[in-house]
């Protein structure tokens, strides 16, 4: 038995440079959607990480011939972590913008402090609540799992082991990341700001020609109304915009990788 052990054990550098595949992933699962969530137990979340490093290190594993030596993982460690957390920000980038588009339209039906909580700890109104349950259920759909191997497989060409990136062109490529977050969740909650701007100018307009009615009274359920009714019709088309800016910012190309 132990002569068998022997003959299928692997080399210690093997195991030093698979580890490194472990680290990158591992770095990539604390912001991945799904897989990341707070809520996920934290062994289902090492299992995960485990998984997709057993069908990363296969494919990468020309780059990793290098790393033979403890030595030289340790001066490795935080070069993996960062291209992990790169790789990451990007897919959390995405469930930033159904938390914006949410806040934005709870805010602009107010509607934004009925039903708080969210997914954790982090406090959430109830429609950037259902804007990520349902964006999550959706990137799952869509294959979440097949475009993290693929843009970490791709992380590898733009970082690859032992190069650190430049600290300018990460900064630009955050910066245009962010910026493009920022816009789609604009994007997804403009039915709602429409809407609130039309329903604010009307009541406006009626407040001017009937002084004496309330229009507070008569304005604040017709808005929650509205909002509630306009969250039925037009979260299949905001869920639809948000998948395909998934399919197209967490492809390589699109992630600018």
């Amino acid at each position: 038995m132990l002569g068998l052990l022997s003959e299928i054990a692997f080399p210690q550098a093997y195991i030093w440079a698979a580890s490194l595949v472990v680290m990158r992933v591992g770095a990539a699962m604390a912001f991945l959607p799904a897989f990341g969530e707070q809520v996920v137990p934290m062994r289902v979340k090492l299992a995960a990480t485990l998984a997709f490093s057993a069908i990363l290190t296969p494919m990468i594993w020309q780059s990793l011939e290098q790393t033979s030596s403890q030595r030289d993982w340790f001066a490795l460690i935080g070069l993996e972590v960062i291209a992990g957390l790169m790789v990451g920000f990007v897919f959390r980038l995405l469930v930033i913008a159904l938390q914006i588009a949410g806040t934005i339209a709870a805010q602009s039906t107010s509607l934004s402090q009925f039903f708080g909580g969210g997914l954790g700890a982090e406090p959430q109104t109830a429609f950037s609540t259902l804007f990520v349950v349902a964006g999550l259920g959706l990137a799952v759909m869509l294959g979440l799992h097949i475009r993290v191997v693929e843009l970490l497989l791709s992380s590898y060409e733009t970082f690859p082991v032992g190069v650190w990136p430049a600290s300018g062109p990460a900064a630009e490529w955050a910066i245009l990341k962010v910026g493009q977050i920022f816009g789609l969740g604009f994007t997804l909650a403009g039915p709602f700001v429409l809407a609130s701007l039309i329903y604010n100018l009307g009541l406006g307009a009626i407040n001017k020609a009937m002084p004496q009615l309330m229009v507070a009274l008569v304005g604040a359920p017709a808005i929650s109304l509205g909002g509630l009714i306009l969250l039925l019709v037009s979260s299949p088309v905001i869920l639809t915009v948000w998948g395909r800016a998934f399919t197209h910012l967490t492809s390589p190309s699109g992630a600018g990788f």
